[in-house]
């Protein structure tokens, strides 16, 4: 059975965030997301790729070629997006961690609240 790790299930659009005081920890929580990808996918066919990165950056592609990037933080048994570019209409969005290995969805829901069904896909 694959290793099981912390991953995010959400889409992007946050306000600053509380900063960690490890880059370890930060780490630790996400390992699973690290070199992977998440993708939202919505009842309509449309989807969301996210990206996260071990130094805490994140970048989304739309099903539509927007693309945005954000730093990710970690704020207790959430995980949050800040410094959004380009700007969005949302200044804060923050998600619970779920703990899904490669392969496995789960259900979650965007920022403005529509359903969506996540995804863990190996690689980027």
């Amino acid at each position: 059975m694959p290793m099981r790790a912390t991953v995010l299930i959400a889409l992007a659009l946050v306000a600053p965030g509380i900063a960690w005081s490890s880059d370890r920890g930060r780490a630790d929580a996400m390992q699973a997301a690290f070199g992977n990808t998440v993708i939202s996918h919505y009842p309509d066919g449309h989807w969301v790729k996210h990206w996260f990165d071990r130094d805490g950056g994140y970048r989304a592609e739309f099903w539509d070629g927007r693309r945005l990037t954000a730093r990710w933080v970690r704020e207790g048994d959430k995980v949050c997006l800040n410094q959004i570019r380009p700007r969005m209409i949302l200044s804060r969005f923050c998600t619970p961690l779920v703990q899904a290995s490669v392969g496995e969805t789960w259900p979650g829901r965007d920022p403005l609240g529509r359903r969506v069904r996540n995804e863990l896909v190996a690689g980027r």
